[in-house]
């Protein structure tokens, strides 16, 4: 199956998913530190890894990572080529879960 049929997600969709859920003034200045990322089974914080940061799950490979790439004008299959050992069902959780949380404090 051909990536782009695999998933939904796209920079283009995730971006804009996420801009329309914040005010106008903000669409440059998406924090995604201010999650709640503990109810995201795709990542992992670990106390002296990384300092400390968001984690995709078993690797060192930090979220924000992913939504600074992403904001670059990156694909998600190029993330996942850069990325190795983050897998396709990792990002499309971590970008579904970044969308719904948006959605609800919007």
């Amino acid at each position: 199956m051909p990536i782009a049929a695999a998933s939904r997600w796209n920079s283009a969709n995730v971006c804009g998913e996420i801009a329309g859920a914040l005010p106008d003034d903000q669409h440059s200045a998406i924090d995604f530190s201010m999650l709640d990322w503990t109810t995201c089974p795709a990542v992992e914080r670990v106390a002296g890894r990384v300092s400390g940061e968001w984690l995709f799950r078993g690797t060192r490979v930090p979220v924000r990572a992913l939504f600074e790439n992403l904001e670059g004008g990156a694909s998600v299959p190029e993330f996942l080529t850069w990325f190795p050992g983050v897998t396709r069902e990792q990002v499309d959780a971590v970008l579904e879960h970044a969308s719904r949380s948006l959605a609800v404090s919007a």
